[in-house]
């Protein structure tokens, strides 16, 4: 009744019940549907429909686009070549050697041995965060990464699913949603994905500059810090990248030392993504986190140390990541939330074995370092003959290159040209700064493990035609 009265007077006249009767009931109808169309096309939650819409940065764009085209000298000679993707290839054929002469034994040992565990040591139930027996030879291949100098305890070690879900249990660990972490510049891409997702925690990008080689300074971490306090944001941690990505360099040891003051005196915690340590190839001193604290008298509690197996001994498709914390409620909790990461039962069999021969470990990582450091070498002698600059780096599977020589005006805009330049017509994928959060446009990070000498001479080929017709356009 309280429908149809007014609106008998809105419509008057003969019929006006009948009317007033229909309209109401009509509109309801209409509006019924429409709510039963948006839940129809509302497919996820609010948290998963920005996380299901397409990748816009650079750096996933291109990645896409080569696993549509990728390169092959003899079935997709004109294909893209990979210079955006940091995995290593370089020493697959010692993994393969290991593995042809040792698989068998590894997985399920043989009825002889003392510690056979027969099928059943990788077809039943494990801890979530990794059986013991991993964590104690994680720590001797960690320690041995770190030549030997810093000893590492199993009962610190966390295993995950790779180290992308080790970076999030910290973040998850550590900060709440709107919580933020200072990141200094250039940076991984994928930091932006990895730590902001499901935690809810922001990025604070702190900038460094090519003028100090691209190094950290306490007075950009300052700035960036109180600037966060004046917009009422709550700083939980820093998170740094020794060796850098994209970069290349080495934290110095000072540097190191004056980072963990500075979080001393904030009250916050560090985070140490050393997932390079292994892949050092120059003749930089490198400092692993851990050398310093055991060496000096700091707060261990607020430091944390990542790492993984994806890039210093070539196996990405394992899916091994590691968290090393100091700090005992991050253990506590970091441990349980391991059950939605997990390292699979039959994978930790097989890295039991690999990493325990550390004969075989020795070997790899010497070898490793070697041929790192011969591809680097021809990268950068390949980026000479063209007259394009680069950073000089000791570390990581890549090479962070300064293009603004090929840009008519050095701005954000003018380097994705360039980038889409470099994609779509020299065919080659590299990752443009602005996807790394650099502050000077031009810069580019360029992966050379995936590829042999041959396939390096040809990227640089294309990326000099690119740059003869950019210079010939000014």
């Amino acid at each position: 009744m309280r429908l149809v009265v007014p609106l008998r007077g809105i419509v008057g006249g003969r019929g006006g019940l009948i009317l007033g009767t229909f309209v109401p009931c009509a509109l309801f109808c209409y509006l019924h549907i429409r709510r039963l169309r948006f839940l129809a096309t509302r497919r996820v939650s609010e948290r998963a429909e920005p996380i299901a819409k397409a990748e816009e940065s650079p750096y996933y764009v291109g990645l896409g686009r080569v696993s549509q085209d990728p390169f092959d000298e003899v079935a997709n000679p004109n294909g893209i070549i990979q210079l955006g993707l940091s995995e290593n290839r370089l020493c697959l054929d010692l993994i393969e050697e290991w593995l042809s002469e040792n698989l068998n034994g590894a997985m399920i040992g043989h009825g002889s041995d003392k510690g056979h565990l027969g099928i059943g040591g990788i077809t039943g139930y494990q801890p979530h965060d990794g059986v013991t027996e991993l964590k104690e030879a994680m720590a001797g291949f960690m320690s041995q990464v770190m030549g030997g100098e810093i000893s590492f305890d199993p009962s610190r070690i966390v295993l995950t699913a790779g180290a992308t879900p080790a970076i999030e249990i910290l973040c998850f660990c550590l900060a709440d949603p709107g919580d933020a972490f200072l990141v200094p510049t250039p940076y991984y891409p994928g930091f932006d994905r990895d730590m902001t997702w499901r935690t809810g925690v922001e990025l604070i990008p702190v900038h460094c500059h090519s003028a100090n080689n691209f190094i950290l300074s306490i007075a950009a971490l300052q700035q960036a810090f109180n600037q966060a306090r004046k917009r009422g944001q709550r700083v939980q941690g820093i998170l740094i990248s020794n060796p850098s990505n994209p970069v290349g360099n080495l934290l110095p040891q000072k540097t190191l030392h004056d980072i963990l003051d500075f979080a001393r005196k904030k009250n916050i915690h560090i985070i140490s993504d050393e997932i390079f340590a292994g892949s050092i190839h120059g003749n930089e001193e490198f400092f692993s986190l851990a050398k310093i604290l055991d060496a000096e008298n700091f707060d261990k509690s607020r430091a944390h140390i990542l790492y993984g197996l994806s890039k210093d001994l070539s196996l990405a498709g394992f899916r091994v990541g590691v968290i090393y914390s100091y700090n005992d409620d991050v253990l506590a909790a970091a441990k349980k939330l391991t059950r939605f990461s997990s390292v699979s039962a039959p994978t930790q069999r097989l890295l039991i074995s690999l990493l325990s021969d550390t004969s075989f470990i020795g070997r790899y990582l010497e070898t490793n370092r070697k041929r790192i450091r011969k591809m680097y070498d021809i990268f950068v002698s390949g980026l000479k003959e063209i007259g394009v600059k680069y950073v000089d780096s000791s570390g990581g599977l890549y090479c962070w290159v300064d293009m603004s020589g090929l840009m008519h005006s050095h701005n954000v805009k003018e380097e994705l040209e360039l980038w889409d330049k470099l994609l779509n017509v020299a065919k080659v994928n590299a990752t443009p700064g602005s996807a790394c959060h650099s502050i000077e446009p031009g810069w580019f990070r360029c992966c050379f493990t995936t590829l042999s000498e041959g396939n390096i001479r040809i990227a640089i080929e294309r990326i000099r035609k690119v740059a003869e017709m950019r210079k010939s356009s000014r």
